[in-house]
C-alpha cells in the first residue's frame, strides 16, 4: 500500500476511522467490489458506480436522512463519464468546504494479473464494447483513470492479494476503532482447502448434511429452511455451543496479547450449508461482546 500526503481538506490517513467519506476507485478487476462490500460490513453506507457529479447531492441526502453525516463509501471508476472524472477534484473541494472529511483509495493491479483474472472469470471488460482487445482496454482504462490516481491518498496494489487478504487489508487499514479486536468468521469447503490465514479451524463435516435433501440443496445456510433444518438437530446446536464456549474462553487472551484481527474458519464438504449456518450463528452470538464481527463465505463469493 502506497500512501500519499493528506488530502486537501485535512482528512486523516491514519486509518482511525475519522473520515466521513471514502471514494474507492481503481482498475476493473482490481477488487473494488470486494473493498466496497467490506466497508459495508464495517457500517459504511456504500454506493457503487455513482456518477461523480451526483456525489454532493448523495452526501447531502444521507446527512439529512440520518440527522448528521454518515460514514459513506462511493465507488467511482471508468464507467463514469470522462468529464465527471475530470471534475472530481472540484467536487471533492465542494464537499470539503461543507466540512466533510474524505479520502480517495485507488486499487491498482499489474496488467498480466488483470488479464489472468478476466480469463479465469470470463467476464467482459467495461471498455471491451468499444471494439478494444483486453490489453488495449486495460491500457485505455489506465489513461482514463489518471485523474483518480492523481487524487489518491492511498494506492493499493492488489496483484498478489487474494479476496481474503484484501478484505483483511481494508478492515485493518480503514475505518476501525483503534485498539478494538476484529473477528472474522469464514465458511469454506474442505475440498478447496483450508484458508491459509485461519487462526481457528473447526470441522463441521461430522454434522447432519442438508445437501441430501433435494429441496434444501440449492439453498445456503443463510436461508430460513436450511437454518430450521439444522436447528432441529441437537448435535448441530451442541457443536455451535462448544465452539462458542471455546472462543469466549480464549479470545480475551488474544486481545490482551495485542491481536487486532482473528479469523475463525468453519468448514464443511461444500461450504454452503453447515459451515455458513454456523459462521452466521456464531458471529451473531459473539457480537454481544465484540463490536467488530464480520462474516465471509468463501464458496458463495
Amino acid at each position: 500500500m502506497v500512501e500519499r500526503a493528506g488530502n486537501a481538506n485535512g482528512g486523516s490517513d491514519n486509518g482511525s476511522g475519522n473520515d466521513q467519506l471514502i471514494v474507492v476507485s481503481g482498475l476493473s478487476g482490481s477488487g473494488k467490489t470486494v473493498a466496497l462490500r467490506t466497508l459495508e460490513d464495517l457500517g459504511y453506507y456504500c454506493v457503487d458506480n455513482l456518477p461523480a457529479a451526483l456525489m454532493p447531492a448523495f452526501v447531502q441526502a444521507i446527512a439529512q436522512s440520518t440527522g448528521g453525516h454518515h460514514r459513506l463509501a462511493v465507488g467511482v471508476d471508468v464507467r463514469n463519464r470522462a468529464e465527471n472524472l475530470n471534475r472530481l477534484p472540484q467536487i471533492l473541494a465542494e464537499l470539503a468546504r461543507a466540512d466533510l472529511d474524505y479520502r480517495v483509495v485507488f486499487l491498482d493491479t499489474r496488467d498480466d494479473v488483470l488479464i489472468k483474472r478476466y480469463s479465469e472469470t470470463r467476464r467482459r471488460h467495461p471498455l471491451s464494447g468499444d471494439g478494444l482487445g483486453l490489453a488495449e482496454a486495460i491500457a485505455e482504462e489506465r489513461r482514463l483513470l489518471k485523474p483518480m490516481l492523481a487524487l489518491a491518498d492511498r494506492v493499493v496494489d492488489t496483484s498478489d492479494l487474494n479476496v481474503h487478504q484484501l478484505r483483511r487489508l481494508v478492515i485493518t487499514e480503514m475505518g476501525l476503532t483503534p485498539g478494538a479486536m476484529t473477528l472474522l468468521f469464514e465458511s469454506f469447503a474442505y475440498r478447496r482447502g483450508v484458508p491459509t490465514d485461519a487462526d481457528f479451524v473447526f470441522d463441521a463435516r461430522c454434522l447432519p448434511n442438508p445437501h441430501w435433501d433435494a429441496k434444501l440443496r440449492p439453498l445456503s445456510g443463510k436461508d430460513a429452511p436450511v437454518r430450521e433444518w439444522l436447528e432441529s438437530r441437537p448435535e448441530v446446536i451442541e457443536f455451535g455451543d462448544d465452539v462458542r464456549n471455546l472462543l469466549e474462553r480464549w479470545l480475551p487472551h488474544f486481545e490482551v496479547d495485542g491481536r487486532s484481527y482473528v479469523t475463525i474458519c468453519i468448514g464443511c464438504t461444500g461450504g454452503r450449508h453447515r459451515s455458513v449456518y454456523l459462521a452466521e450463528r456464531l458471529a451473531e452470538q459473539l457480537r454481544e461482546r465484540h463490536a467488530q464481527v464480520l462474516t465471509y463465505h468463501r464458496e458463495m463469493e
